[in-house]
């Protein structure tokens, strides 16, 4: 929950059941916010080089051929799946930041509410881990009915059955290994970036978690965004990557992440793992900002509870 969460306060839902219902909150918001540039970042990275001119190149193009609801191809698939990513991710990260603020008070810490820049990089990680478990195959089937061109899918419930009959249950869990590097060391930024903004703002302003001002929460979420794919994108290239493979192992074109990761080198040089961040960029402030005001404002009205 929120910083300043009672604890011991008996209620209508646990901690940590609120925990995950803001998070929940957030991804949501997240979904909404961000679905329509996810879909030219994600086809970007994907497509072979040259076929688009860049970002409004390709929004036309889907336009044109694809119509307008395009954008939201396979919505479904994030709508429900992020939102359970983003709940693990809060939820980890609550739990983990009042275990190091216990901590801190058995260490006799002058400000045990205030954490290290470390401990919050720390719990952010290990949110991040923890949600990749999820996040990856969510991600492998949305990508799919993402970049679909002839309707090969029918949709999220077909997509699955069509990768478990040629891959069985591994085939799920394609560009996992990216996936663990994105969401562990990106999601360490992502909140190490929020908290230490917000930490700042309560420390200098004297205000509690719940008196947080939304365009604040809203700030910080931006630049939390940016503390993630600033830092952790080229992972993401190689997952997409993997994750628009052929489903028949004889037509595949990478071996796995190394041979991947190579091959984008000898095409493109180290430029090709940037593909499709200008689209990533133009979502990530305002994807990130609706998820963390969605989220205070969530923990705040769910802690009344």
């Amino acid at each position: 929950m929120s910083s300043n969460t009672i604890q011991g306060k008996k209620g209508l839902l646990s901690t940590t059941q609120k925990d995950v219902l803001a998070g929940t909150t957030g991804g949501i918001a997240q979904v909404l916010v961000g679905q329509p540039l996810d879909i030219l970042k994600v086809r970007l990275q994907t497509s072979p080089q040259g076929t688009y001119n860049g970002m409004l190149d390709c929004a036309k193009r889907i336009v044109t051929k694809e119509g307008p609801l395009a954008f939201y191809k396979g919505t479904l698939t994030p709508l429900l799946g992020v939102g359970a990513c983003v709940s693990i991710q809060f939820g980890v990260m609550e739990r983990l930041k009042r275990e190091f603020k216990q901590l801190n008070v058995n260490q006799s810490k002058p400000d045990p509410s205030s954490l290290t820049n470390s401990q919050l990089y720390v719990a952010g990680g290990l949110a991040g881990l923890a949600n990749s478990w999820v996040a990856g195959p969510v991600e492998n089937i949305r990508i799919r009915l993402q970049t679909q061109q002839n309707n090969q899918f029918k949709g999220p419930l077909d997509c699955v059955s069509k990768i478990l009959k040629s891959n069985g249950l591994p085939g799920l869990f394609k560009g996992q290994v990216p996936t663990l590097l994105r969401e562990g060391h990106g999601m360490g930024m992502y909140f190490l970036t929020y908290e230490f903004l917000v930490q700042r703002k309560l420390a200098k302003d004297g205000i509690t978690r719940s008196e947080l001002p939304s365009s604040f929460a809203m700030f910080a979420g931006a630049c939390a965004g940016y503390g993630l794919w600033l830092t952790a994108y080229p992972f993401d290239i190689v997952k997409s990557r993997l994750q628009t493979d052929s489903l028949i192992p004889e037509q595949r074109r990478y071996k796995g992440t190394l041979d991947c990761a190579r091959q984008i080198l000898q095409e493109s040089g180290p430029k090709g793992f940037f593909r499709g961040l200008l689209p990533t960029l133009v979502r990530s402030p305002f994807a990130n900002a609706a998820t963390f005001v969605a989220f205070e404002w969530a923990a705040r009205n769910l802690d009344k509870l």
